[in-house]
């Protein structure tokens, strides 16, 4: 063998070793509810109760470790394979056991974890209802599995779809009054929120203040008060916004200055993950035709 081959050995074992080093290295993350979970390596059998976790650890370059997901993941194709495993309260538990997950993602609101954490699971928890928890979320997902670098690639792809987004807004369309409704109502995205954030960043001014939270429950007179120039939500729900007492007064409904979503983009904007980048996308579609309308 020539010196030369035997040195690019050498380097591809040594390179190898470092992997392997690196892969059983103790992780260490502090979750949402303040509890700091310790293992000895990153794992490699995951279950995730939540869609945007689910895609958030995709998009972190580890699908492969997936192995159950939740009811609701349905992005990216190939989550279709995996156990799909019910939801925040109604978790199939046995099943989910039954996978044998060195680590379970889960929601803060999530109320059945407690079990599987009693059978000696570990349930990391997590939140997203800002771009801040967005990023924190990634950087502890990414930590966890021992790819701390790939948040902020993930983070800044996001950013820089937003960016793009916001640079195709029409300028007679920013500045514009805007009610982005959650789930067919009486929920609305506020100025807190992901939803809310990425709509200022597109020029938009939301009616929810940050005072109400990031998803307040609303009254349907809030909205005719407020009067909004556009308004957003699934576009199924948006047929019926005559029939709402006083909402045939809204300019925005008389003039059709809607934004509807179809089911699968509709789902997109409500995930708090990857995604946020591409939701913006659809937005900035919207403003743009509705800025052509007369």
């Amino acid at each position: 063998m020539s010196l030369r081959l035997t040195r690019r050995c050498l380097a591809a074992c040594l390179l190898g070793l470092t992997a392997l080093a690196a892969a059983a290295q103790p992780v260490s993350v502090r979750d949402d509810r303040g509890t700091e979970h310790t293992l000895a390596a990153p794992p490699q059998r995951i279950v995730t109760m939540l869609p945007s976790l689910t895609e958030s650890a995709w998009a972190l370059g580890v699908g492969q470790r997936l192995v159950g997901v939740d009811r609701y993941s349905s992005w990216p194709e190939d989550i279709a394979r995996l156990p799909h495993l019910g939801g925040l309260d109604d978790a199939q538990i046995e099943a989910i056991a039954a996978l044998r997950p060195d680590v379970i993602l889960a929601s803060t609101a999530s109320r059945a974890m407690e079990r599987l954490e009693a059978l000696g699971f570990t349930v990391v928890y997590l939140k997203a209802e800002t771009h801040a928890d967005v990023r924190r979320t990634l950087e502890v997902i990414a930590r966890l599995l021992g790819t701390p670098q790939a948040a902020g690639r993930v983070w800044a792809d996001i950013s820089r779809q937003i960016d793009a987004a916001a640079a195709r807004v029409p300028a007679r369309m920013r500045g514009q009054t805007v009610y982005f409704e959650v789930g067919g109502g009486p929920y609305a995205a506020g100025t807190s929120s992901f939803i809310g954030e990425t709509l200022a960043r597109l020029g938009l001014v939301n009616i929810i203040p940050a005072t109400l939270g990031p998803f307040p429950k609303l009254n349907p007179e809030f909205v005719v008060r407020a009067h909004p120039d556009l308004i957003m939500g699934v576009r199924s729900e948006q047929a019926a916004l005559l029939q709402r007492p006083g909402w045939s007064a809204l300019a925005a409904v008389r003039h059709q200055r809607l934004c509807g979503f179809d089911a699968a983009q509709y789902d997109t904007l409500v995930r708090p993950g990857p995604r946020m980048g591409t939701a913006a996308s659809w937005v900035a579609d919207c403003l743009v035709r509705l800025s052509a309308t007369p």
